[in-house]
């Protein structure tokens, strides 16, 4: 299951609906990892090809295909009000070339495994993609 099952948000209705509650300290550290990772797994997807996340939408209950920017912009704008707003996914999006969010860290974890085991110290290091 992924951080973003949600991450396209539900709609929210008018401008004139209540702001939702402030996120807590563990939400907004949670949040703030999500986005350290996606940054890792950008850095490492993108110059396969991969232009981004597939989320699994709960309201539509269809695979959303949301790229890098939209990820990231979608995870900024829960730290500063505390929903997202819903987005367009791309028209027509190729669903090779995105990845579930399990996948990618399964992948950025596969890339730092293969670093401990090339350290030239030969001693691993024990961390895990998420541990950063």
């Amino acid at each position: 299951m992924s951080p973003f099952d949600d991450a396209l948000g539900p709609d929210f209705g008018s401008a004139d609906s209540p702001a939702p509650p402030p996120l807590t300290m563990e939400e907004r550290a949670g949040v703030l990892d999500d986005l350290a990772e996606l940054e890792v797994f950008r850095t490492l997807l993108e110059p396969t090809g991969i232009k981004g996340i597939v989320v699994d939408c709960p309201d539509c209950e269809e695979e959303h295909h949301v790229d890098w920017a939209l990820m990231q912009a979608n995870l900024r704008q829960l730290l500063d009000e505390g929903q997202t707003g819903r987005h367009e996914p791309p028209f027509d999006p190729n669903p090779d070339d995105y990845v579930s969010w399990d996948y990618a860290s399964g992948y950025a974890d596969g890339i730092a495994a293969l670093a401990e085991r090339d350290e030239p110290s030969g001693r691993p290091t024990g961390k895990h993609a998420r541990d950063d």
